[in-house]
């Protein structure tokens, strides 16, 4: 069967010799390939014919199974059909379907009812050990009670329910269970409570505790104070039982020893056999003398044998219990504690702050101490709070000296009177020594040579700040800081209460304003020179975070806004008065010449006022420079409703040289205090003066020079004006052209003066 496998190429018949692969083949060679076809065709049948015969027997046996199986189709044909003619004869299937539907209910049935006596059974076990519950509770077997609520709590699932939680399916008896399990945990935890607060028993008038060992009930029941515990804690109640116990002790106990020194705690022991006798007692007994306790050795002593007996006869050395109890205690005791012992053992002085080593040595020993007594947790770093608050001396130590260097500044500022007499002010120069009884003090200006007037609130209030710097200079880095921040408050404050205190006084022309411009330009300077007088004394930490500068220039900021406010408090005034004299107009008639003269009149006044007023208290230059000020503002006004006059009669410019006159000779003595300095020897107001009040004031010397215009002929204005001696004083052409029409009559002397000033200016 060889020759059946694979394929037959028809090239492999033909001679290789005749055979081109490249060509296709001729009809010769199709005949030839035709014959050898049927040849070998012939060759493959006889094969065939000789291996079928060869293999009869296996060829006969499989054709015999292949009748069989088709035999056995057919039988399996007829029994289907028969079959199916059967069913459809007689409907079976639904028979079996109904039966097998009852089945199923009726397992289901049995499946609920055996459900359902479950539920009855468990219902029934859990009322009868509710109902057990309640007799242990009647009889006082407490632990026992306790035991089956817990146990009760886990069975009725009420862990699940207070957590909002459900069950579902369940029944509505359960409810109801669960609500009688409540009622018998308030009825245990009630008794539990009634009778724990029952052993304990505090005498005022013994000043002493009592602690019995067992509470009767009705004269019938003695429960035992170590099983009312074992019963709390069973039921998860314990915090609550000792709730109103730590609060006796805490306020009958535990504040007494720390508040009272001269004390001393001894515990007594009374056991006369029975049960109901047995007793604790917790007294504490007067003390013959006072006793000393810088480092808190005899506080700490009584507090422990109080922890002690709290361990021993309270808690019967149960850990849980102790820890309890601790959680219900410690918080209170240590703030009493750092209250009125550790807060009022910090140090007044940096010095000391060394010494306060034997506190934290004693504090930290205490609560060693406490933690081996598990009154505190030997891991939660957090209970250690009289080790914190006293590690952190330095803090509190600096803290409290912020407050009271605050609390200082703030009485010096809102408790002085500014409200001085004016006579008591006018009486005060600046060559007082230190305003002796009066509410002034003289202080230098540290980067000038003048000295003013400043209060004596902020005298002490400088005098606080260089205080506290050199107790910066002295203490540690921490403490330095809060040293140097405090000086920084204290002169803050100032800035912050007296704008509000004196605000009226501000608002208007007083001295009071005065000696607040001359506090806070002495502030100003001073805290110029805080960081060169104390940054090299400073601890290396705070040397390059010592900044004064900023404050310096806002109280210079704060000094020239109250110099600025007054002198145009001033300026206004005196405007007012200048305009009563109705611009100078007509002075040749005596109605309106005595109305400018007296409007000039106020203005002096006013001037003289303000002069009374500022300089016994300003510094000289302050004083010079407002006064100037003022004074430029008055003879630049005059000069220009002068000079705007037109049509001026010559008795009319005798009358207003005769005012400006009268100007310059009322103000003299003013004119002396602002060159105080010149030789007395020297004449008053001869040319070297005038010539230092000119650069004192631009307006002065066109004031002066109008008052001479006003009896100098044309010609010789004219040269003036060509000398540049008018130009120098500040007169413009267009003044001087105007000056000139309005004096003298049009004419061709005035058209040739007036066209020379015009070639002179161009």
């Amino acid at each position: 069967m060889d020759v059946l496998s694979g394929s037959i190429d028809v090239r492999d018949l033909l001679p290789s010799g005749e055979l081109d692969e490249s060509s296709p083949l001729s009809a010769p060679d199709l005949r030839l390939l035709v014959d050898r076809l049927q040849i070998r065709s012939l060759r493959i049948k006889d094969k065939v014919r000789s291996y079928v015969l060869a293999h009869r027997a296996e060829f006969a046996d499989l054709f015999s199974r292949c009748s069989l199986a088709a035999a056995s189709a057919d039988d399996l044909t007829r029994s289907l059909s028969g079959a199916l003619r059967l069913l459809s004869d007689r409907p079976l299937d639904l028979e079996i379907q109904d039966l097998v539907s009852e089945i199923r209910a009726k397992r289901r049935e049995l499946e609920e009812r055996r459900e359902a006596l479950e539920v009855v059974r468990a219902v029934s076990a859990l009322h009868r050990r509710l109902a057990s519950a309640r007799e242990d509770l009647r009889a006082m077997r407490l632990v026992a009670a306790a035991e089956a609520v817990r146990d009760l709590k886990k069975g009725l699932s009420v862990a699940d329910v207070e957590e909002g939680g459900s069950v579902e399916n369940e029944p509505a008896v359960f409810g109801f269970l669960r609500k009688e399990w409540a009622e018998c945990l308030d009825e245990l935890q009630e008794v539990l409570a009634k009778n724990v607060l029952n052993c304990f028993h505090f005498e005022p008038e013994n000043n002493r505790l009592i602690v019995r060992s067992v509470s009767k009930v009705e004269d019938v029941h003695y429960i035992k104070l170590h099983q009312m515990l074992e019963a709390m804690e069973i039921v998860g109640v314990l915090d609550y039982g000792l709730a109103r116990v730590a609060d006796l002790l805490i306020k009958r106990v535990i504040i007494t020893s720390i508040t009272n020194k001269s004390i001393n705690v001894l515990v007594e022991v009374h056991d006369e056999g029975s049960l109901a006798s047995c007793e604790t007692i917790l007294g504490m007994v007067p003390s013959s003398e006072l006793q000393e306790d810088l480092d808190g050795t005899c506080l700490y002593s009584r507090l422990s044998q109080i922890v002690k007996f709290i361990y021993k006869f309270i808690c019967f050395e149960n850990a849980i219990w102790m820890q309890c109890f601790g959680r219900l205690t410690w918080p209170r005791m240590a703030d009493l504690i750092i209250t009125h012992f550790l807060s009022k053992a910090v140090p007044d002085d940096a010095s000391k702050i060394a010494g306060f080593q034997n506190v934290i040595k004693r504090t930290a020993d205490f609560e060693t101490f406490l933690k081996e007594m598990k009154l505190i947790s030997s891991t939660d770093r957090n209970e250690e709070k009289l080790s914190y608050f006293a590690h952190d001396v330095e803090v509190h130590f600096a803290s409290r000296k912020r407050n009271e260097i605050l609390a200082s500044a703030r009485n010096y500022l809102l408790q002085f009177n500014y409200d001085l007499p004016p006579a008591n002010m006018s009486s005060v120069s600046l060559q007082a020594s230190d305003g002796g009884e009066n509410c002034v003090s003289v202080v230098g200006l540290l980067f000038q040579s003048d000295k003013c007037l400043v209060s004596k609130a902020v005298f002490h209030l400088m005098d606080l700040v260089h205080r506290a710097l050199k107790d910066a200079c002295l203490s540690p880095t921490r403490v330095a800081k809060e040293f140097y921040h405090a000086a920084r408050d204290a002169l803050l404050l100032y800035r912050a209460v007296i704008p509000i205190k004196l605000g009226k006084k501000l608002e208007s022309i007083s001295q009071v304003a005065i000696i607040i411009h001359n506090e806070c330009q002495y502030l100003s300077q001073e805290n110029l020179g805080l960081a060169f007088e104390y940054r090299a004394d400073f601890p290396s930490g705070l040397q390059k975070h010592a900044v004064f500068v900023d404050i310096a220039l806002s109280f210079h900021q704060m000094a020239e806004n109250i110099l600025q406010k007054q002198v145009q408090l001033v300026v206004s005034s005196l405007r007012e008065a200048i305009d009563g004299a109705d611009g100078f107009q007509n002075t040749h008639q005596p109605q309106h010449y005595e109305s400018a003269k007296f409007g000039l009149e106020q203005v002096i006044f006013i001037i003289e006022k303000a002069h009374i007023m500022w300089e016994p208290l300003m510094p000289a230059s302050t004083y010079k420079r407002a006064m100037c000020s003022v004074m430029d503002y008055v003879f630049s006004g005059i000069t220009r409703d002068m000079l705007l006059l037109d049509d001026l009669a010559a008795e009319e410019t005798l009358q207003l040289q005769r005012l400006i006159q009268m100007m310059l000779e009322n103000l003299s003595s003013l004119f002396e205090s602002l060159i105080a300095d010149v030789d007395e020897k020297e004449r008053f107001l001869n040319q070297n003066t005038w010539s230092q009040l000119d650069k004192m004031m631009s307006s002065l010397p066109k004031f002066r020079k109008l008052a001479e215009l006003y009896d100098m002929p044309l010609k010789s204005i004219t040269a003036t004006w060509e000398s540049g001696e008018l130009l120098s004083c500040g007169f413009t052409s267009s003044e001087v052209e105007t000056f000139i029409k309005a004096i003298f009559a049009d004419s061709p002397l005035r058209k040739e003066c007036l066209q020379r000033i015009k070639s002179a200016s161009d």
